[in-house]
């Protein structure tokens, strides 16, 4: 059976333990003595599973954002270079503003 890491996650110490004992793996050895927090990354480990969650971006188009954040450093170091801090100051602030607009599209 496949498992994801948020349905592993909602899973109780007992039933990990359960899906452990099932598993011939190095990684889940000695599971009768770890707790949830380690069962967990054992687990993943020996299932393959990635062990964090995926946040998507919804509402934005993030490679684009990214894009322009990437410009915007070009500039950045340009200004840096320079030595204009005027410039720079307005560079900064607009990409800490499009770094914001991802993470508040973040679901």
């Amino acid at each position: 059976m496949t498992y994801a890491y948020e349905e592993l996650k909602g899973k109780t110490v007992a039933e990990l333990r359960e899906i452990a004992s099932g598993l011939e793996h190095e990684a889940v050895k000695g599971y009768t003595q770890l707790n949830k927090d380690h069962l967990l990354a054992a687990l993943c480990t020996a299932l393959g599973i990635d062990a964090h969650e995926h946040h998507h971006v919804v509402g934005v188009d993030k490679a684009g954002i990214k894009a322009q954040i990437r410009e915007l450093k070009k500039q950045r170091d340009a200004a840096l270079a320079a030595g204009n801090h005027g410039e720079l100051r307005g560079l900064l602030r607009r990409i800490h503003n499009l770094k914001r607009g991802i993470r508040r599209a973040t679901v």
